[in-house]
């Protein structure tokens, strides 16, 4: 755990349980992803003066905060640049609006840890001019608003979290995603790239994602069914919620709530978009039901 891996002949990632990435050119280094907190972020930078590589700039894949946690650290201590694409980068200069997004107003004070809320970055955003040659940035959205993944010139592909392991969907069958017709596109757009090696943040590092790609999408299909067959009666998100909760075996508590409470949503405005469901008001309660 924490070690240094090559992945091609300028590209090596930490193997971490959230995998960072690191493109070197000569003595200069550009991480992709932060680490999950200031801890993870101090064994990053061992591994760069190890080496005796120059931490230049951090390209951030999205806001989560265990992609972010140690941005400001490493930041502090290399005087590195942070940078990101998309509409995100916002939530890492104020990291209270991903977990207020997340909750739905202004976050329990118990949430705001670091498993929720990273230290807030000096964040800009992503411009053409600021990726070295050889480094290409990759729009995946989905399973967040705005987030990348990057190549790099020995065709390596980082996938941020697009993809979850199989032993995460065994164990949990529906993970958290913010956009449900987005991802799926993405899902479909990784299909069609060719790489030597993909990394995925939380999953192993393959040659060939086809099955585990169709793994993921499978069980958005299943969540989507079940989603379907929960609201054949009209029935509220906390309705709903509690079956899904059932059916797949998961113990609720306020994480729990919060993430999975979240993917609901965004299955139910999926469905609702396809015409599938809609929203009924009875005695001042909302209930989705199959149109």
């Amino acid at each position: 755990m924490y070690e240094l891996v090559k992945a091609g002949e300028n590209t090596y990632y930490m193997d971490c349980p959230s995998k960072v990435g690191f493109y070197v050119k000569g003595s200069d280094a550009y991480m992709i992803d932060a680490c999950s907190d200031e801890s993870s972020a101090r064994k990053a930078r061992q591994i760069l003066e190890a080496n005796g590589w120059s931490l230049k700039k951090i390209f951030l894949t999205h806001s989560h905060a265990d992609h972010i946690g140690g941005a400001s650290f490493l930041q502090s201590r290399t005087g590195c640049g942070i940078f990101m694409a998309g509409t995100e980068r916002e939530f890492c200069v104020n990291t209270l609006m991903e977990l207020s997004m997340l909750f739905g107003s202004v976050p329990p004070k118990m949430t705001r840890n670091k498993f929720f809320m990273a230290p807030p970055s000096d964040t800009a955003p992503l411009e053409p001019q600021d990726l070295p040659e050889g480094l290409e940035i990759i729009s995946l959205p989905g399973h967040s608003p705005s987030m990348s993944g990057y190549r790099t010139s020995d065709g390596v592909v980082f996938l941020a979290d697009l993809l979850s392991s199989a032993a995460t969907l065994e164990k949990y069958g529906i993970s958290y995603t913010y956009d449900i017709g987005e991802y799926l596109l993405s899902l479909d757009k990784a299909l069609e790239l060719r790489a030597e090696k993909f990394v995925s943040a939380h999953a192993e590092t393959l040659e060939d994602i086809g099955e585990l790609a169709q793994l993921n999408r499978t069980c958005v299909l299943s969540a989507l069914e079940r989603v379907r067959e929960f609201t054949r009666e009209a029935s509220s998100f906390e309705q709903i919620l509690g079956r899904l909760f059932d059916s797949y075996g998961l113990k609720m508590d306020l994480g729990q709530y919060m993430l999975i409470g979240a993917a609901l949503k965004a299955y139910l405005a999926y469905l609702c978009d396809l015409g599938e469901i809609s929203p009924v008001t009875e005695g001042n309660m909302l209930r989705w039901v199959r149109a």
